[in-house]
């Protein structure tokens, strides 16, 4: 058996590696291999002490800070870091010089997540597949809305795209990045952690930090409330999100030549003859990696 913080560790690894690629979601890794629910409870209790910090409750804020599982924040922290830190120039390098392949590797990891996350829906009814049809038509066609690249963006802006991009991480179905691509920000950011930008990456972090306290605790509430709707709503948003995973023609987005703006990758092509090979065959191996993940995942967590 996995010892539970290299479990932790190994999780943390597969949601940065996710959470780097426009169109896949760290969310989407914790609901397969199983923790979803757990992490969103964590996130709430930790926004619920930030929030004793800030209303100058110490003896509050520290018995909350010790009823967090450390063993489960931590490693999965530091396993998102390393991945983003050592596989953003990797993962950065194949999605521009293999789009479509790479595209096609993440529409089979997401299509699989579609269904792990149906079959988690304890009592599946009508209204259930209404939700989630409602939410992938939303989705489908509000990917294909996308702003121009933001010049110059302004402190207030930089804050709000943190706070965007972290609700979406969070969310199984559409990455943060890709967030960021749809408003305009993700060069602008990307820019800002190429350059060392210490200040704007701060205002994006104070967004990241806000956005995630307020959305945590809102989606936990739901969870606990209105669970099988939610995970209903959440099978819909990576149905719709298939839209700028669809390898044809751009993959997930590329950069143009001259690297002066991102080309969305939400266009909607087939694919000539030569071109279909390799996209359908690393699909099909997302599709059973998830598949594996998500065995491990019920293992890891007995």
């Amino acid at each position: 058996m996995i010892p539970k913080v290299g479990a932790q560790l190994v999780r943390g690894l597969l949601m940065g590696a996710a959470d780097v690629v426009p169109g896949v979601s760290g969310g989407t890794i914790a609901l397969i291999v199983g923790i979803y629910e757990t992490l969103i409870d964590q996130v709430r209790a930790g926004a619920k002490a930030l929030g004793m910090l800030v209303r100058g409750n110490l003896r509050g804020f520290w018995k909350q800070v010790r009823g967090l599982d450390v063993t489960f924040l931590l490693p999965l922290a530091i396993g998102i870091l390393l991945a983003v830190g050592g596989l953003a120039s990797v993962l950065e390098t194949q999605l521009e010089e293999n789009p479509e392949e790479m595209a096609g590797l993440f529409f089979g990891l997401v299509a699989a997540s579609v269904l792990i996350g149906w079959d988690l829906i304890s009592a599946r009814t009508s209204t259930h597949l209404a939700v989630v049809l409602l939410v992938a038509v939303a989705i489908f066609f509000g990917l294909g809305f996308q702003s121009g690249p933001v010049t110059d963006p302004s402190p207030v802006v930089f804050v709000g795209a943190g706070a965007l991009a972290i609700c979406a991480m969070i969310l199984p179905g559409i990455s943060g990045s890709f967030i960021l691509l749809m408003i305009g920000m993700y060069a602008a950011v990307i820019g800002a952690v190429d350059d060392r930008a210490f200040g704007d990456l701060a205002l994006v972090g104070t967004g990241a930090v806000v956005g995630l306290a307020l959305f945590s605790t809102l989606l936990g509430w739901l969870l606990d409330h209105h669970g099988d709707t939610v995970m209903a709503a959440m099978v819909g948003l990576m149905l719709g999100s298939l839209r700028v995973l669809w390898p044809w023609p751009n993959g997930v987005g590329v950069i143009s030549e001259d690297e002066s703006e991102v080309i969305d990758g939400t266009g909607l092509e087939l694919p000539a003859g030569d071109e279909l090979l390799g996209p359908v065959a690393l699909g099909m191996i997302g599709f059973g990696i998830v598949m594996v993940l998500a065995r491990i995942g019920k293992r890891l967590e007995r």
